[in-house]
């Protein structure tokens, strides 16, 4: 009985060294062993909460634990991504952050910057395009850009977002880019590209600067046309649509875009498994189709390269923000 209560005894003690030799080195080898929240800072329905659908669907399939997508809005933004950013660092809460965390902090909306989160992985890239009603006389963008140029300020009016949203900084860059004032088209705020896109089938805005993806309804419906993509290249659902540059040899290009975050001090083993998961995810069938089916930009990058990417996407919405006089201290 005492040899085998001993052996029982260091049998126990080996097991807490153990643990806790792989607790001190941040491993996780069990990771996950219970259900796992997935935050979208974004309404349900829309195009960040049916990325985040599918991805959870897949991890949860791949991984053999329940991903489960919460949807944490309000803010613009602030609400969900601080629940990503606050939440423990235990591999248990991750979410899915937006471009909007390389601007909240220059809009003196919430402290929250891209160095606030232990980045996993990029997973989407979407450039704005230039939307007009199907009956207007402007058949090219360099015909809109011509006018536009041409007209007093204020003449023409653009939607697709709030205030200082992203795509409002969009057309800010495109009317930097062609040398005019962040204010000679007038910015009318709506509640997002879809009400932005009725508004203008209606006639009440003059050009939308949305994703073409959120366009997509109207455009197929013949009630709108998209007559160029900021983009470095064109997108291949909507191969007919021209970059800037092959339109007004304008270099200029940016997006709104969609990546995997954790809180900052997630353990390295939980990060190293996350990383293997989220690309198995993302070069899925079920994940390419997903996208591709929604005209989506899809864009990978690990976690290094989610890390530049934002730090670079930070530089530019500090600038884009401070010329269009939205610039304020956090």
């Amino acid at each position: 009985m005492r040899l085998e209560r001993r052996r029982h005894v260091l049998s126990w003690v080996a097991g807490s060294i153990g643990a806790a030799t792989l607790h001190a080195y941040g491993a996780q080898p069990q990771w996950p062993i219970r259900p796992v929240s997935l935050i979208c800072p974004w309404g349900a329905g829309g195009g960040t909460d049916a990325t985040a659908r599918v991805l959870a669907a897949i991890l949860e399939k791949n991984l053999g634990q329940p991903f489960n997508v919460m949807n944490r809005t309000g803010g613009s933004g602030v609400v969900g991504h601080s629940a990503i950013a606050h939440a423990p660092a235990d591999g248990y809460t991750l979410g899915m952050i937006t471009v909007e965390i390389t601007m909240l902090h220059h809009q003196g909306l919430s402290p929250l910057k891209p160095t606030s989160y232990r980045p996993l992985a990029l997973l989407n890239l979407d450039p704005p395009g230039i939307q007009v009603n199907a009956n207007t006389p402007y058949k090219s963008v360099k015909a809109l850009a011509d006018a536009i140029k041409s007209s007093p300020a204020g003449q023409f009016k653009a939607s697709g977002t709030g205030y200082g949203g992203i795509w409002h900084l969009a057309l800010i860059g495109w009317l930097r880019a062609m040398g005019l004032p962040a204010n000679h088209v007038t910015w009318v705020p709506s509640n997002g590209a879809a009400p932005a896109m009725q508004d203008l089938a209606a006639g009440g805005v003059d050009l939308v600067t949305c994703s073409v993806p959120e366009a997509r309804a109207m455009i197929d419906a013949g009630k709108a046309r998209s007559l160029a993509v900021m983009a470095t290249q064109r997108n291949p659902i909507f191969k007919d649509v021209p970059t800037l540059k092959e339109s007004l040899d304008i270099d200029y290009s940016l997006g709104a875009w969609r990546g995997i975050a954790a809180p900052k001090r997630l353990p390295d083993g939980i990060a190293d498994r996350l990383a293997v998961a989220l690309k198995q995810a993302f070069d899925s069938t079920v994940f390419q189709d997903f996208m591709r089916a929604r005209g989506f930009g899809m864009r990978w990058a690990d976690a290094a390269e989610f890390a530049s990417f934002m730090a670079e996407g930070d530089k530019f919405m500090a600038a884009a923000i401070s010329a269009a006089g939205l610039a304020k201290k956090g």
